[in-house]
This record gives C-alpha cells, sequence and structure tokens, in this order.
C-alpha cells in the first residue's frame, strides 16, 4: 500500500522536529530523505512508499509535487504541519531506520551522496541536464544492491 507522499514528507518534518541536535530541514534536504525512503522501501518491500515519481534535477532527485509545495522556504527551515500518517509494524521501523541514518548528513551531503549512485546519475546524464523521472525499477534494483 503506498501511502500520501504529502503525509510522508511531513512525517519526516515531524520527526526532524522531534530529534534533539536534528538540523532543521530544508526542501533540498527533504527531497533526499525522501528519495532515501523511497528507495529502501521498493527495495525491502517490493513496493512503493508513495506513488509519486522522482525525478533527477540537477541538485538530485526531487519528488516534484513536494518541491513545489516547499519552495517558498527557499533554504530556510520548513515546519512540519498537524497531521499523522499511520505507518506501524515493519514499515514504520524501516522508515525510522533510514531517517535516523541519513538524517545525520546535511542536504549538501546528501547531494554529493546521490549525485554518485546509478539512480541519479544514469538518469540525470541521460536526460542531458533536464529533469527526468527516475525509474521505480532502477531506484529499486540500486537500493537491492545496498541491502
Amino acid at each position: 500500500m503506498a501511502y500520501n507522499v504529502y503525509e510522508i514528507a511531513n512525517l519526516i518534518l515531524r520527526l526532524a522536529n522531534n530529534v534533539y541536535g536534528s538540523e532543521p530541514i530544508s526542501n533540498m534536504k527533504l527531497q533526499k530523505l525522501l528519495y532515501y525512503e523511497q528507495g529502501y522501501h521498493l527495495a525491502y518491500f517490493d513496493e512503493p512508499l508513495f506513488d509519486e515519481e522522482i525525478e533527477a534535477w540537477k541538485f538530485g532527485p526531487v519528488v516534484p509535487q513536494i518541491y513545489d509545495k516547499y519552495k517558498i522556504y527557499h533554504d530556510s527551515p520548513i515546519l512540519p504541519e498537524d497531521g499523522d500518517v499511520l505507518i506501524e509494524g515493519e514499515h514504520y521501523e524501516l522508515f525510522y531506520n533510514v531517517f535516523t541514518f541519513f538524517n545525520r548528513f546535511s542536504a549538501f551531503g546528501l547531494m554529493e551522496k546521490t549525485h554518485s549512485e546509478e539512480p541519479w546519475l544514469i538518469t540525470y546524464k541521460n536526460g542531458a541536464g533536464s529533469s527526468h523521472v527516475i525509474p521505480k525499477s532502477s531506484i529499486s534494483d540500486f537500493f537491492k544492491k545496498v541491502l
């Protein structure tokens, strides 16, 4: 079952807001965290965390709908909204573990990391620098190797 991408983004923002010493989440960092959450979810459960596509943009993977919602923040921290998404059991456990691991990186650190990984690298190169969808199969295959 795929979740609502806006609720997933808000869950990331809420987790970051509740973690002592956590760097505030910018739109750039949020995009990369969404990418890693989607990647590990696809690899582990063989289903997407959310249905929306991830595109290869200049500064790394981006979910355009979430980018558009939060672009008014520029590089400023994004505060979470009220509301919850119900992720339970092993789905939440994986989500939280991925968040905890990748949240320790800065937005630019995550960007550099994604720039060295096949899904973004191949899609961006093949798109000659324009925005192109990173196939979920490419993301899944890559993260299955990582697991």
